[in-house]
């Protein structure tokens, strides 16, 4: 009898979705103490995202001791270097984003990432992208320009941060893709969370840095925990199911995100939104379904 990547028993299944579920919940806490820093408090958000995730290199630190550095060695250090330039560059590029605009409309943007990577696959990869994949892109691409409207009066160019921090974020998941076949997953992890620091620091710095202080500081401490927590509620979610089962659960994160923006900020989503997201999201869907059915066939 042949068994397909999604036969996960039921209690694996459960496991994997409620680890998501959780990883949703800690991201749309995150994006509102982020958006709070920035928006509200006015923080630099260069200097947001160094001191982010900084707190979140010191809160994994207990998982950086058990792998040890030599988990670091790799005989394709500048693959590596680029693919976490380009992550940290995506997580100024979305801090700087939540400085400007509605979590609601940075959530919905930011899952045009998927479109990105077929792109990049198709153009760096030599992957064949079928008709399906090119219709399902360019039906997410159509629901983003209905959340942007670029057309309208009320179009400021700092909407178009979310969709350069997907970008940015697909770039950096295509170099990933290209190493899983070669370095260990521990090499993988252990490079981003050792890099990523210091090159935001950079940023930073460029930027001009700014320290926190006070009520400033904690809530930077809990963005740290949440960054730390959320990724690793995403690995005990990965470890539980196969990806392709617990992956749906992640859309999760744009009503999250909705809710958390109107109950901390106030925001209501425009009825456009919807539109918009439902075509993202379909598209997504269809993408995943595509895969999976493409995975199934025998070779």
């Amino acid at each position: 009898m042949n068994q397909t990547s999604l036969a996960v028993s039921p209690s694996r299944a459960v496991v994997g979705a409620l680890w998501m579920v959780l990883a949703g919940i800690a991201f749309s806490l995150l994006n509102v103490v982020t958006q709070w820093l920035t928006m509200k408090l006015a923080f630099p958000s260069a200097s947001a995202a160094f001191w982010q995730y900084g707190f979140a290199f010191l809160f994994s630190l207990p998982f950086l001791k058990r792998l040890g550095l030599a988990a670091m060695r790799t005989h394709y250090p500048w693959r590596h270097l680029a693919r976490v330039a380009l992550a940290a560059l995506g997580v100024e590029a979305w801090v700087a984003g939540l400085a400007a605009v509605p979590i609601w409309q940075a959530i919905a943007l930011v899952m045009t990432s998927p479109f990105f990577i077929i792109l990049g696959a198709r153009l760096f990869l030599g992957e064949r992208v079928g008709p399906a994949r090119w219709a399902a892109t360019a039906a997410g691409f159509t629901g983003a320009m209905i959340i942007l409207q670029p057309w309208s009066d009320g179009f400021g160019w700092a909407a178009l941060l979310p969709v350069l921090s997907a970008l940015l974020w697909g770039a950096s998941s295509l170099i990933t893709k290209s190493l899983t076949g070669i370095e260990r997953p521990e090499t993988i992890t252990v490079w981003l969370l050792v890099l990523l620091t210091p090159i935001n620091g950079g940023l930073a710095l460029a930027a001009g840095f700014a320290v926190p202080t006070g009520a400033t500081l904690a809530l930077f401490l809990l963005a740290g925990l949440l960054t730390a927590a959320a990724q690793y509620f995403l690995t005990l979610a990965y470890a539980a199911a196969d990806a392709a089962y617990v992956q749906p659960f992640d859309d999760l994160k744009l009503p999250l995100n909705v809710l958390a923006g109107w109950l901390f900020f106030g925001y209501a989503p425009a009825g456009y939104l919807w539109l918009g997201a439902a075509l993202i999201l379909s598209a997504s869907l269809f993408i995943m379904r595509n895969e999976m059915r493409r995975e199934r066939k025998p070779a």
